[in-house]
């Protein structure tokens, strides 16, 4: 059975920062960039023998944030199919994030089970595997998710490709096409080589112009390319606002050699509508 999509409060993030949750000295220090999101990481960033100890950090620091701090934070818990998965569920009752990202995330249901568990929290289902992506479209759209985000790397580990654009480009086609069917944020895989912050700028323009809304980061010096790939620029500020007006005054016309109608007035409000939250 389709399931429609649900209105929920806009969710604005150009960044997304993930910091081990195993390194609560790092929490503070995540939350001073200029990160939209920081993400503490329950999962691939923390050890087996760790994830106990991250867990305990991870729920006491929660509750000592005030609103507007908790807002921006994230936790990326275990699949709900572990047992880890099903432990940091139970620490986090009574004291969620605004935002729990879900790893390889297959069906509605596991959507399900953490808002279950948790409440009136945001879900941010990360499809990583084939599995995932077929099932992309009801993710989207389930009660809960909040938006979707690439999980890159996972993805490619399955399929036996390379990390490079090119033989992801189809993967994150699709995924553009789920998300703005079911009108959710799309945020993309992090730029897992730190030092290429040219690459990385290159990378997220280009992943921008196929409709995501942002892309996460696993180092500080990430979140501000990022940031700026994402963000519209004065002169876009400019042109949306002229195009916008011209519509209002004078309807369907051309402005500098621009024909302006309804579809092209859409795209300019995205680019205003965006400014507002950046």
């Amino acid at each position: 059975m389709e399931m429609a999509p649900v209105t929920r409060p806009p969710f604005a993030c150009r960044s997304l920062l993930f910091v081990p949750g195993a390194r609560p000295d790092r929490f503070a220090k995540a939350l001073a960039t200029a990160a939209d999101i920081v993400c503490i990481d329950l999962e691939d960033a923390v050890l087996p023998d760790q994830k106990a100890a991250a867990r305990e950090a991870v729920s006491s620091y929660l509750a000592g944030l005030d609103a507007a701090t908790a807002r921006r934070m994230a936790v990326r818990i275990n699949g709900v199919t572990t047992l880890e998965g099903l432990k940091d569920l139970a620490a986090l009752a009574g004291r969620a994030p605004a935002t729990v990202l879900l790893p390889k995330t297959e069906t509605p249901r596991d959507i399900e089970i953490v808002t279950a568990a948790l409440g009136d929290v945001g879900v941010l289902p990360l499809v990583e595997t084939v599995r995932g992506l077929r099932a992309a479209d009801e993710i989207a759209a389930a009660p809960g998710t909040t938006a979707l985000m690439f999980g890159g790397a996972d993805f490619a580990a399955e399929i036996g490709a390379t990390m490079d654009f090119e033989p992801l480009l189809a993967i994150r086609q699709a995924l553009v096409l789920a998300a703005a069917g079911a009108q959710r944020p799309l945020i993309d895989v992090p730029h897992v080589r730190i030092k290429e912050l040219d690459h990385l700028a290159t990378e997220a323009a280009r992943v921008a112009t196929l409709g995501f809304t942002g892309k996460a980061a696993i180092h500080p010096t990430q979140v501000d390319p990022i940031n700026a790939a994402f963000s519209p620029s004065a002169a876009e500020v400019e042109r949306a606002r002229a195009v916008i007006e011209t519509f209002r005054t004078k309807g369907v016309a051309q402005l500098d050699g621009e024909f302006v109608e309804g579809p092209i007035v859409r795209r300019y409000e995205r680019i205003l509508a965006l400014a507002d939250h950046t």
